[in-house]
């Protein structure tokens, strides 16, 4: 990714409840994986 979105400390904490628990394998960041899915949404990738 050439831009990363990151949310800061307040924004996380507001959408963190909403994140499922980890059942058995270690999470990853969730701050990545928000980052990686403003990223797809800002940027579309057109598949032909």
């Amino acid at each position: 990714m050439t831009e990363m979105i990151l949310l800061s400390e307040d924004q996380m904490a507001r959408i963190s409840p909403f994140f499922p628990l980890s059942h058995g394998m270690p999470r990853v960041d969730d701050r990545r994986v928000i980052s990686g899915i403003n990223f797809v949404i800002r940027y579309p990738v057109t598949h032909l």
